[in-house]
């Protein structure tokens, strides 16, 4: 091989499959600047090249760039591995072992959004060691599923995120109650029957209500009036006090516990109707489990200045906070009630529809929790908002499925042919082009019929000659074909490739994310690979399922 071609080949496929298969022919030619600075004078007149070059890269399988690039060059392989080990930046004010927690609420299983703080959380403390407390938030009677509370560690355990304890707020409730009692008797906290518009419209004005400097013996006894049932919902609420004064209205006084009587907790009944909200819950615990350090995005800033004041007023040693930035996720349905909403109506087939961004669905399709891990600790901590890269997880899922993953051939829209002028077929197609997992092997016998996809055949022109790939060679003749050899040097010379499926394929369904339906059939051999994710030949990653008595494919990715 020309010596200069070979160095832009080498970075050409390095470049793809550091990006998605997909090579970039200005950092090509960064790169082979950088490392031969003597062809720099030459840049005009190899941009040209370098651009065909990577056409060519660009136009074949992961799969094939990888083998080329072992061929040539295997030491950018090992460096690309390194290239792509991630690491999350350190933790700051460590000192010894860490204490962090996750805290779902039980609306629905976990979704792809939180997965995010579910795996720093646990990374973290698997590098220093520590505790990871599971807090479940079940303080909103109005909106809890009550299968969530098995769903979430499920969901968790699925991710590779090691709990060590779990904690479920409607078990806390009297210790809630005994920090606000103590709150009110230090004047730090009011209850209020003013109501809720007036006493919104005083605060962003920074006044105060008429209740809030009653004396600390009337807000006790309002407080357990409260508890005892004599307010109706809306009537009473409980504030914490802060600086009617502060720049930022979303901090001067808040609401911390509220009265809950016409709907029923699905875990504790109607043992409660004074119920906590998230700041004054969320304080406490983060207090009383020794936290150390709490990851939670940026639009929860306000709600740690809100804590804080809690923190203050009771001389509690604070957690170090870090906010990271918000993710973006266009097109992936992960809002809980709609979610419900649409399982409820039949819109959905379950918490596992493909359509969803639940974890759930992730699996059902055949995303690792590997790639989902990679994926967070790439963007790491980082305080920028940013939009969820589908492609870049598919990428390192890809990594992951396609070394492992068996090759079949499925058939959508299939269209049966019969191959004549030949008594007997053999094929023999291997279960993985580039490891040795063996072959699927098929005995055709006359009169050999096949399944090809009737878009494709029908496309095909009167005599033009086609290779069924791993099976033999053939001349189209209208709605059949003609036995044509099995000389596979045509493909050299251009001749087209197609999949097929044996007359006895089993019928197939592939469920698109995006609740579209392939129909076709897919070969017997398949049925070896239930539950697994196998490659469908010039179609793409799928998980294997057999429901109703045909092979159901959960689309992965290309």
């Amino acid at each position: 091989m020309d010596e200069l071609r070979e160095i832009i080949l080498k970075y050409a496929l390095q470049n793809a499959l550091l990006h998605d298969s997909k090579a970039n022919y200005k950092a090509v030619m960064g790169k082979i600047m950088a490392e031969n600075p003597e062809y720099r004078k030459r840049a005009k007149e190899l941009i040209p090249e370098v651009k065909k070059i990577v056409e060519e890269i660009n136009s074949m399988s992961a799969e094939k760039q990888r083998e080329e690039l072992e061929k040539i060059a295997p030491e950018l392989l090992e460096r690309k591995k390194k290239e792509e080990k991630k690491e999350l930046e350190d933790l700051p004010d460590v000192h010894g072992e860490v204490r962090m927690r996750l805290a779902p609420s039980p609306s629905g299983p976990m979704h792809l959004g939180q997965s995010r703080m579910a795996i720093l959380n646990d990374e973290y403390v698997k590098r220093y060691g520590g505790k990871l407390f599971l807090r479940i938030e079940d303080t909103n009677p109005h909106n809890i599923l009550p299968e969530a509370y098995d769903m979430i560690p499920e969901d968790l355990e699925w991710l590779g995120v090691k709990v060590h304890e779990i904690v479920i707020q409607t078990d806390r409730f009297e210790i809630y109650y005994d920090y606000a009692r103590k709150l009110l008797e230090m004047g730090k906290a009011y209850i209020t029957t003013v109501p809720a518009d007036e006493w919104r419209k005083l605060k962003n004005e920074g006044k105060p209500t008429v209740d809030r400097e009653l004396p600390v013996e009337e807000q006790l006894e309002r407080w357990d009036k409260m508890l005892n049932g004599d307010y109706e919902e809306g009537e009473a609420v409980y504030v914490v006090k802060t600086d009617l004064n502060h720049p930022n209205p979303a901090i001067r006084d808040w609401a911390a516990f509220r009265i809950v009587k016409e709907v029923e907790h699905p875990r504790v009944g109607n043992k409660y109707i004074v119920y906590p909200l998230m700041n004054f819950s969320v304080a406490v615990d983060d207090h009383e489990l020794g936290l150390t350090h709490v990851l939670r995005g940026k639009d929860h800033l306000n709600n740690t200045y809100r804590q804080e004041y809690m923190f203050d007023y009771f001389g509690w040693k604070k957690p170090v906070y870090i906010h990271y930035g918000w993710v973006t996720m266009k097109d992936t349905i992960l809002k809980t009630s709609l979610i419900k909403e649409g399982i409820k109506k039949g819109e959905f087939t379950g918490w596992d529809d493909p359509r969803l961004g639940t974890l759930r669905a992730l699996a059902k399709r055949g995303i690792q929790p590997e790639a989902i891990r990679k994926y967070w600790i790439e963007v790491g901590l980082k305080s920028v908002d940013i939009e969820f890269s589908w492609d870049n997880l598919y990428a390192y899922n890809r990594e992951i499925v396609d070394p492992i993953a068996k090759r079949y051939f499925f058939v959508w829209n299939p269209k049966k042919i019969e191959i004549k002028g030949v008594e007997r077929l053999e094929a023999k197609a291997p279960y993985h082009p580039s490891e040795d997992m063996g072959f699927r092997e098929y005995k055709l016998e006359k009169p050999v019929r096949v399944f090809v996809v009737k878009e494709e055949w029908d496309s095909l022109k009167d005599g033009q000659i086609i290779r069924l790939k791993d099976l033999c060679n053939v001349e189209k003749k209208g709605d059949d074909g003609i036995y044509a050899g099995n000389d596979v040097s045509i493909i050299k010379r251009g001749a087209k490739i197609i999949h097929w499926c044996p007359e006895n394929s089993m019928a197939a369904e592939i469920r698109m994310p995006d609740g579209t339906l392939m129909n076709g059939v897919a070969e017997p051999l398949v049925e070896e690979s239930i539950g697994k994710v196998v490659q469908f030949e010039r179609f793409g990653f799928c998980k294997i399922y057999r429901e109703a008595g045909k092979i159901v494919g959960y689309f992965t990715h290309r």
